[in-house]
């Protein structure tokens, strides 16, 4: 958390009073990844659709930090519950769901928090002072879904002290930021960009190319059968036979390649073992989740048990 003396730093007094003037230079340097948006915009949306209304998410940022370079990678929900309109997050929560990250993603680590809305108020200041229960100088992220400009609604901020009326407060400056994307990334944020914004469910680019595709092989096969059921009928002695096409026929057939070489057969098992593999990973993971899910009802009958134990051992 980055500390400022009163006489040099001057808050802007049209914005909110739980934001710092632009004209404050930040203490890191931010590096944000388009999954992260893409995270907070999802949450935000699942909220809205569950609730019928516009409602306001919270959850955590992790990333990676070197010195003053920060980057921003993914992010997870988090559970508030709103007492006298304050949130308060659920810590217990959020140290299950840090240690599970932290078995998937182990070089990662917790850097800040993310919320909704529109301009900061002292609700964010509320909440960021819990954060900063967690770890020390965490950053802040809020992403306004319901602005109208075209620039990217994601701003980030960092908390700082300053002395107001003689009294030290937390006040928010401004970040500025860079996106940074990796190969995995910017596919999923093309496929997204490509998708139709007219809103009446029509399908991507991907998909219409793969349509197309579909169709060509689809035609191909449906001309293939042909071609296969007069070479049947002519050797059943059904049609007549024509040196023609069957010449054409068998010249169609050479321009295949021949794929009986040892690169091809080593090639075409490799991959599948790999399909196989990843389908058997797929079923290891349903059941490691089916087991964690017995587990956990298993503990909790068992400590249902244990107190039903105890309480009896009182009376007799």
């Amino acid at each position: 958390m980055a500390t400022s003396n009163g006489g040099g730093m001057e808050v802007d007094g049209a914005a909110s009073p739980s934001v710092m003037a632009s004209g404050v230079t930040g203490s890191v340097s931010v590096a944000l990844h388009p999954l992260v948006i893409l995270n907070i915009s999802d949450h935000w949306i699942r909220i809205r659709s569950q609730e019928g209304r516009p409602m306001q998410v919270i959850g955590a940022l992790i990333g990676k930090q070197e010195g003053r370079n920060i980057e921003v990678m993914n992010s997870f929900e988090l559970l508030h519950q709103l007492v006298d309109d304050r949130a308060h997050i659920d810590k217990e929560y959020y140290y299950t769901k840090e240690e599970q990250f932290k078995q998937v993603f182990k070089d990662m680590e917790f850097l800040g928090w993310y919320t909704t809305g529109g301009p900061c108020d002292q609700s964010d200041i509320h909440i960021h002072k819990q954060v900063c229960e967690i770890i020390e100088s965490p950053l802040f992220l809020k992403l306004n879904p319901m602005t109208k400009h075209t620039d990217l609604p994601v701003n980030v901020y960092e908390s700082v002290i300053d002395i107001i009326n003689g009294e030290a407060t937390m006040l928010f400056a401004e970040l500025g930021y860079t996106l940074a994307t990796e190969e995995a990334e910017r596919i999923g944020v093309d496929h997204v960009a490509r998708m139709t914004a007219t809103g009446t469910g029509e399908n991507s680019t991907v998909a219409e190319h793969l349509i197309a595709q579909h169709s060509a092989i689809k035609m191909l096969h449906s001309r293939v059968k042909v071609i296969l059921e007069y070479v049947k009928a002519v050797e059943a002695g059904e049609v007549p036979f024509n040196h023609e096409i069957l010449r054409e026929a068998n010249a169609l057939c050479h321009r295949l390649p021949v794929l009986s070489t040892i690169k091809f057969k080593t090639d075409f098992y490799d991959q599948c073992n790999d399909v196989g593999l990843m389908a058997y990973l797929g079923t290891i993971t349903k059941t490691c989740n089916s087991m964690n899910q017995f587990i956990n009802k298993f503990n909790v009958l068992y400590d249902r048990q244990g107190i039903g134990r105890r309480m009896r051992g009182l009376f007799f």
